[in-house]
């Protein structure tokens, strides 16, 4: 998965938010625009190989200097976002630096 695939999906309308990611942007106060917004403007920071439900990877975009995760994926059209959330401790230390 590349982020120039992920932009197009965007860009075209070819894209959905699975429920869990609705509800999640819902608690995180995150609108579908900033998500969007994240998908165009972000960075792919981890990629996951295909465990049986399609290839994922996780983009982190800024929206007006917020961090936003949002991690997605296909394995058939359109692209899914799967969740998103807003990178904070204890998790990440950095909006680019998941804790080990």
């Amino acid at each position: 998965m590349d982020i120039e695939t992920v932009r197009a999906k965007v860009l075209s309308g070819d894209f959905m938010l699975s429920a869990h990611a609705d509800q999640a942007a819902a608690d995180e106060n995150i609108a579908i625009a900033e998500i969007r917004e994240a998908l165009l403007g972000g960075e792919i920071l981890e990629q996951y190989a295909d465990t049986g439900r399609g290839s994922c990877c996780l983009i982190l975009g800024l929206v007006r200097g917020r961090p936003i995760h949002v991690v997605c994926g296909w394995r058939r059209k359109p692209l899914l976002v799967i969740t998103v959330y807003i990178p904070k401790p204890p998790k990440f230390l950095d909006p680019w630096t998941r804790r080990r």
